[in-house]
């Protein structure tokens, strides 16, 4: 098919000139609105105004241009006796390619809260040319958006304005998944507060992973990982680094405006966690936690990785590191071993929603971003937490909150000692937790320990007490809490509850 008209109406004209100039050089005829025919004036090529066709100008300020038979018939129409009969009727031109950029409407949702303004930026003419073209593919080159126009120019370049079969399948494609976010994205400003919301979801970007969970897999990852980090240098992150790399920041985030922290994390838990008056220091307290899992592991910080502690961190084998920032001589060292990945990230906020596949749908919740604080802890026990073990059970129970459950974090001078997680009861994960902490050397006389749910039975507090724990946190709620409060107080430890379950499934 070749192209021998063309409607362009574009909100962006970045890339547009050498298109026009193109189409010009092929004896298309072009028609055009508003600012997009001034545009095309300005470069002076001539340019048949819409306006011209429908007999009515732009009205009612500017939300009707294109909307008419004279515009949409020539688009619709099927290039057959039938359609082009009454196309000669009514004396309406064939319409052979429809290009548009539509109005920004999330830009402007993210830039004002003014609803008439974001109102206003609610594309109608655009979308309806955009699914006319793609709708009649087989007879129309649509070019949906200012992210085609590159395609668009090779083709008219390659094949001298001639589009294949497949050519015009393919923008059409596109062209509703354009309009397809579009609507999602209106849809979604409406239904902010609504009280029966449907599942809306877009993402727009995405990237071919080299495969899945396991090579047999395939995996695709769906976002713009350029809003969160800047990569430094390092190997293609794989779905496997995707999903610790977003564990990794769920956890921090609860350090972000603490003193120097450093996280570990292998399968998404942490395996070391530790905060420092030093970086260095925070370093080698979350490497003594486990130091067989650190090797491969996500290593993460909440402050620039200064010399000393690239050094260090560069004795050991990492598949991640991220940081907020790098001194220029720790850049230097660490880029040396160029497959390892580096971070750099601008915010450690997260989505105030989550979403999982499952069965044959979704499920959608809030993101669990509670985070105790010594506000939160009411103590139940005769005895109530000193200070230094308040301190310590506060940072426990964040660690607690990122493991999977069943969860038992032990922590002692702001350094996870002992974790257990993912096991199928709590006794389990506390076992598992006290196990660690002995292999590693670490003393538990003065640890205390955090759950991420509360205990059904006074076991676990026995067997911490045997182990040398003294202060207990968790969120309280079970039917026989009094056994466990009653546990603590015969053995004359602290127990606080929060009131928060941090179940992580």
């Amino acid at each position: 098919m070749q192209i021998r008209s063309a409607l362009i109406s574009v909100f962006s004209k970045e890339g547009l000139e050498p298109i026009i100039r193109r189409l010009h050089e092929l004896g298309v005829t072009l028609y055009s609105t508003g600012g997009t025919q001034t545009y095309i004036e300005q470069l002076g090529i001539p340019v048949i105004a819409v306006e011209s066709l429908t007999g009515y100008p732009s009205i009612l300020d500017g939300r009707v241009k294109t909307l008419h038979p004279a515009i949409f018939g020539g688009l619709l129409a099927r290039r057959e006796p039938g359609h082009l009969t009454q196309l000669k009727e009514y004396q309406i031109p064939e319409m052979d390619c429809v290009m548009v950029d539509l109005y920004p409407f999330e830009q402007t949702v993210a830039s004002t809260n003014d609803p008439a303004q974001i109102i206003e930026k609610i594309d109608i003419g655009g979308v309806s040319l955009i699914r006319a073209g793609a709708k009649n593919w087989k007879d129309v080159v649509v070019v949906a958006s200012q992210g085609e126009y590159g395609l668009f120019l090779d083709l008219l370049n390659s094949q001298n304005g001639q589009f294949s079969d497949d050519d015009r399948r393919e923008l059409a494609r596109r062209a509703f998944k354009v309009t397809s976010h579009y609507d999602t994205a209106i849809y979604n400003w409406f239904n902010q507060d609504a009280d029966d919301p449907a599942f809306k979801h877009s993402i727009t970007h995405s990237e071919v992973l080299r495969y899945g969970e396991n090579p047999h897999q395939k995996g695709v990852y769906y976002g713009n990982l350029e809003d969160v980090f800047e990569k430094i240098q390092g190997k293609t992150i794989s779905y496997n680094n995707l999903v610790d790399i977003d564990a990794a920041v769920q956890l921090m985030r609860e350090f972000q405006q603490e003193k120097p922290t450093l996280a570990i994390l292998k399968h998404t838990n942490a395996c070391g966690v530790a905060a420092r008056d030093t970086l260095v220091d925070a370093w080698k307290a979350a490497l003594a936690c486990d130091s067989t899992s650190a090797f491969g592991g996500i290593f993460i910080t909440n402050t620039k990785v200064d010399l000393a502690t690239a050094q260090e961190i560069n004795k050991l084998f990492y598949e991640v590191l991220i940081a907020p920032d790098f001194a220029p001589e720790a850049l230097e060292l660490l880029t040396k071993k160029d497959q390892r990945i580096l971070l750099k990230i601008k915010s450690f906020e997260v989505q105030s929603r989550s979403f999982r596949s499952l069965l044959n749908g979704v499920v959608e919740q809030d993101t669990d971003l509670r985070t105790e604080t010594a506000a939160d802890l009411k103590t139940v026990t005769n005895r109530a937490p000193e200070h230094v073990e308040t301190e310590a059970l506060l940072f426990a129970a964040r660690c607690a909150k990122h493991l999977k459950s069943n969860a038992i974090a032990l922590v002692k001078d702001q350094q996870l000692i002992g974790m257990g997680c993912g096991q199928p009861s709590r006794v389990d994960a506390l076992r598992q937790a006290i196990a660690k902490a002995k292999s590693f050397g670490f003393d538990l006389q003065g640890a205390v320990m955090a759950s991420d749910a509360f205990f059904p039975f006074p076991d676990c507090v026995e067997i911490a007490h045997e182990a040398g724990i003294t202060a207990v946190i968790q969120p309280g709620g079970s039917i026989k809490d009094q056994d466990s409060i009653d546990a603590c107080n015969e053995r004359n430890m602290a127990m606080v509850t929060t009131g928060l379950r941090h179940f992580k499934h």
